[in-house]
């Protein structure tokens, strides 16, 4: 389903940023958002990619459609806050916005596709924005979030017509 094009939008996500790109976690309430955030801002740089993940927003992430993308960031009132289960939610530090470069649906392990031949892309604001399915509780999913948002093109493009 297309969304119609708009300048501004707020979904409910997580989203996470790599230098200047950002991935919006997506899943429903208790998936795992949160904690693979944690675990990923958490996690040391890997040996071949020059940044470390930092927090966008948890929970609810802003969408604003800019002349080269869309940027992404936390609603004022909860910017540099991440719930942590069993702790509450904390302060950390955040990144106060970034481009969004990569959708990821939190799902089921036997729902990843071991090899993912087929394309997908989520359109928000007008923009295609590739997708990409991952199992949270893997041990290996923080390094697949910021292997996947190293990689991630840093161009949207417009949603492709079905015809």
């Amino acid at each position: 389903m297309t969304r119609p094009a708009t300048e501004f939008e707020r979904v409910h996500a997580t989203a996470l940023a790599l230098g200047g790109k950002a991935a919006l976690i997506r899943g429903p309430s208790g998936a795992g958002k949160s904690d693979l955030a944690l675990r990923c801002i958490a996690a040391p740089a890997l040996a071949h990619v020059p940044h470390r993940a930092e927090l966008v927003a948890d929970d609810q992430v802003e969408l604003r459609r800019t002349f080269d993308g869309i940027e992404v960031s936390a609603p004022p009132a909860i910017a540099g806050k991440l719930e942590v289960r069993g702790l509450g939610v904390l302060e950390v530090p955040y990144r106060a916005s970034a481009r969004l470069a990569l959708v990821i649906d939190l799902v089921a392990l036997d729902d990843v596709p071991r090899f993912p031949l087929e394309e997908i892309a989520t359109v928000f604001l007008g923009q295609a924005v590739p997708t990409l399915r991952l199992a949270p509780f893997e041990a290996s999913a923080p390094a697949k979030v910021v292997l996947a948002l190293a990689a991630a093109r840093d161009v949207l493009a417009p949603p492709r017509s079905v015809g």
